[in-house]
């Protein structure tokens, strides 16, 4: 099921929602997941006059714990699953969840989470190899064959990741580092059980994601999705796909992702992807990123591609390099991509572009020619002097999304707290507040943009400040762990935001 707002819409509807990862909900298991707490999200936007949930990319994370690090584009983060979920669907017993570890109520500690979920998924997984239920085996079945193209490589690449103790990829042997079809075969064979149980977790979480993303289109709520545009180079992608990709002959990149020195960092942000072999992928029709367009887009109903500017030009870094510095722009696949996934997965791209850093009219005109909408963020435009074109009054186009802030920027509250006395004088007079709820402040300004998709994090909802922020770029732990709990989002707070967006025309 699906429930798109046309792109194509020529009316003046406008619409607005909420940005949080389900990590962020509450849940007693340590981490936000598909249960509970975010059926209890989308009724809060539901009740809220919403439209919109946008989420960070799905995928199981790597070290660190970003989304945007994954060890498949393809593959979703088993620690989402929802062991009460499990329960109500007989993998596991209402037994098995009693005793539970203290877990911090507002941060995740990944590693006590994954130790803990993993337990369960494998007495899940244990109970299902002795099921007698054949609509779930039937399903499960029906669920690998229809997703085999990404499927077989990353449960592969999972159990070849745990018998190598965790090693990357590119350090183990090469019968499987670069295995032949003979060489493929007899490690799916000696790995077998460990294969199958990374499917069935695969299985698991895109049921209970599916049912959970009916769930929100039944309540007329479209969900936006994340995906970064260079995967992980620890990963099944890259492992699975190293013609498409620049690497040498031992799979180590020629040269790595990253942004030059921007708003964010001084010496750039250094990310460490390999880079696309693009010429391979024209020869090849696009087929690996058609693929990849077509199930992110059954995953949700729109995606935000992060860093769009790489389809037009993209940053290409020395591997080695200890900072982003001494990079060289290199041209991308252009249009050229766009077209071909339009070929096969039609004109009406529901695709949200990120097009913030440096950006040149090269990649605007990219970008305008699939109509694809550009993003506004409400504190570049009050944070410095000048006439900023993300101040409210620049905006030039309803064809954008006006944010708030993003999981990258600090929190409205935290920013309003840190910036300058000059910046928030700015701030007050052009708002006309006191900036007692300077959050607030912020969400009410985005809703009267003429942008057509407003969108503000949950944390700005909750006035919080900058120790509730989701990430600070270039700092490489402690992101990713913010939650809030149970509650927080209440009736009242759902009809004042109603208020708001009916003030502004944003009721869809």
């Amino acid at each position: 099921m699906h429930f798109k707002i046309a792109k194509d819409d020529k009316t003046n509807h406008r619409y607005s929602g909420v940005l949080v990862h389900p990590t962020s909900f509450p849940s007693p298991y340590g981490i936000g997941d598909l249960g509970q707490g975010a059926y209890d999200f989308v009724d809060f936007l539901a009740k809220a006059g919403q439209h919109l949930w946008q989420v960070l990319p799905l995928v199981p994370t790597t070290i660190g714990d970003s989304p945007y690090q994954g060890f498949s584009v393809f593959a979703g983060q088993p620690l989402l699953i929802s062991p009460d979920l499990l329960v109500k669907a007989k993998l596991l017993d209402r037994e098995d969840l009693k005793d539970l570890p203290v877990f911090d109520q507002d941060r995740v500690h990944y590693e006590e989470v994954l130790t803990f979920k993993t337990t369960l998924l494998k007495k899940a997984y244990a109970n299902f190899l002795h099921t007698a239920d054949k609509n779930l085996l039937e399903e499960y079945d029906a669920f690998c064959d229809s997703n085999e193209y990404w499927l077989e490589d990353y449960a592969l690449f999972m159990a070849g990741k745990d018998y190598h103790k965790g090693l990357p990829w590119y350090e183990w042997e090469d019968t499987l580092l670069d295995p032949t079809e003979e060489e493929r075969a007899e490690w799916m064979k000696e790995l077998k059980d460990s294969v199958n149980y990374y499917r069935f977790v695969q299985y698991t979480f895109y049921c209970q994601w599916y049912d959970l993303k009916e769930y929100a289109n039944s309540k007329g709520i479209a969900i936006i999705g994340d995906m970064p545009i260079f995967p992980c180079w620890d990963s099944a992608d890259v492992w699975g796909n190293k013609k498409m990709f620049c690497l040498d002959s031992k799979g180590y990149p020629l040269e790595v992702a990253g942004v030059p020195p921007d708003y964010f960092s001084a010496t750039g942000q250094l990310w460490g992807n390999p880079l696309y072999d693009w010429d391979a992928h024209a020869e090849d029709g696009y087929t690996w990123w058609i693929e990849r367009l077509r199930n992110q887009l059954d995953q949700t109903d729109y995606v935000r591609i992060d860093h769009f500017r790489g389809f037009e030009a993209y940053w290409a870094v020395p591997f080695g390099e200890p900072t982003a510095m001494n990079g060289k722009w290199r041209k991308g696949p252009g249009e050229d991509l766009f077209l071909a996934v339009k070929k096969v997965l039609g004109d009406d791209l529901p695709i949200f572009a990120e097009d913030l850093g440096v950006i040149t009219p090269e990649v605007e005109r990219l970008r305008d020619m699939f109509d694809f909408p550009g993003m506004k963020v409400l504190q570049f435009g009050f944070d410095g002097d000048g006439e900023s074109t993300f101040l409210p009054h620049q905006l030039d186009t309803r064809n954008c999304v006006c944010y708030t802030g993003t999981h990258d920027n600090n929190t409205s509250r935290g920013w309003y707290d840190d910036t300058s006395e000059r910046n928030r004088d700015k701030i007050r007079r052009y708002m006309n507040t006191d900036a007692s709820s300077v959050s607030w402040d912020f969400i009410r300004i985005c809703l009267g943009t003429i942008a057509k998709y407003a969108i503000f994090p949950v944390q700005d909802l909750l006035k919080l400040g900058s120790d509730a922020r989701m990430n600070i770029p270039g700092v490489p732990n402690g992101n990713w762990s913010f939650r809030y709990r149970a509650g927080l989002l209440d009736d009242g707070m759902a009809q004042g935001l109603k208020q708001l967006t009916e003030l502004f025309g944003r009721f869809g």
